[in-house]
């Protein structure tokens, strides 16, 4: 007979509760919803506001990249599964309380939404286009003369799409630092601000990357704000949240969220983009690799750190 002595409650197979690891595909999932998402609402945002003229980047070509970051996004959650098979029955399966139930179905409405937004901007884009089949011509035909209402419906459910990148994690009870409801329009704000440094950098538009830039620093500060409650809440919560926060303060994740994420993604291209909204000359690719780099580093870190933490010890 063999004895064994369990000196920790911890890293008991089928006993302590655990978690699979989440590896690059999570993160990857969620920034590339959430850039999507951003970009999406924007586009519907300025066609609501009657600015489709002044803002064409916006408006017409950055949506091109929507429906991609969501095909890839939607890739590497597949790669993650477990039971890639069964992937289906999240569409057959409906429980209310579920965040993967609503996002699965949020996904599955904005992806052809994005697909059918720049389908109906082609004609535009490409000289010469033209639908082969009668039924299309009418189909754009109707979405053209819907496209208010149609990018009132895309706001929403872009909305709907970058907060979900967050309850996707706060859902995790177990898990003190995703245990949050701040996380949910964390991700949302960072998500458009992602999505809106996407739009800056491809735009050849002063004025439209002045507008987009001025927008984007109010993110900025939200985000910043929003940072800065989340640790305030867990200092002053439970021991079990308090020694999550201590991970980002003094702990092992301390240097590359507050230099990767708010330092290089948040407060230096605040600096940037406010600079050259007053005249001095910032190359345009900076503030927006910046953010993106940021973006994808809080996704990264936020993902890896929070399966550390738990309750159980």
């Amino acid at each position: 007979m063999k004895e064994e002595l369990f000196v920790s409650g911890r890293n008991i197979p089928n006993i302590d509760p655990y978690l699979n690891i989440w590896h690059w595909q999570i993160p990857l999932y969620l920034f590339l919803g959430g850039l999507a998402a951003g970009i999406l609402f924007f586009a519907g945002y300025f066609v609501v506001r009657g600015k489709e003229k002044e803002m064409q980047t916006t408006v017409k070509w950055a949506p091109i990249l929507a429906p991609i970051a969501l095909i890839l996004g939607l890739f590497a959650l597949f790669l993650d599964l477990k039971h890639k098979l069964y992937f289906w029955q999240l569409y057959t399966t409906i429980r209310l309380e579920s965040p993967m139930g609503w996002g699965a179905w949020t996904l599955m409405i904005i992806t052809p939404l994005s697909f059918v937004w720049v389908a109906s901007y082609m004609k535009e884009l490409v000289p010469g286009w033209h639908w082969k089949f009668d039924f299309l011509e009418k189909f754009e035909a109707w979405v053209i003369k819907n496209r208010v209402g149609l990018a009132w419906v895309m706001m929403i459910y872009a909305i709907i799409l970058g907060v979900y990148t967050g309850i996707l994690l706060s859902a995790f009870n177990a898990r003190p630092l995703w245990n949050t409801s701040i996380l949910g329009p964390l991700f949302l704000v960072s998500g458009f601000s992602t999505g809106l440094a996407t739009i800056i950098w491809m735009s050849k538009d002063a004025n439209e990357r002045k507008v987009l830039s001025r927008i984007d620093l109010v993110f900025i500060f939200i985000e910043l704000f929003l940072i800065i409650h989340l640790f305030m809440g867990f200092l002053a919560g439970s021991q079990t949240a308090i020694e999550a926060a201590n991970l980002f303060l003094g702990g092992e994740f301390t240097v590359s969220f507050w230099v990767f994420v708010v330092l290089i993604g948040l407060i230096l291209p605040a600096v940037f983009e406010t600079i050259e909204i007053w005249g001095i000359h910032v190359p345009k690719w900076l503030p927006p690799a910046m953010i993106l780099f940021g973006g994808f580093m809080f996704r990264f870190i936020m993902v890896e750190a929070g399966q550390i933490t738990r309750y159980l010890y």
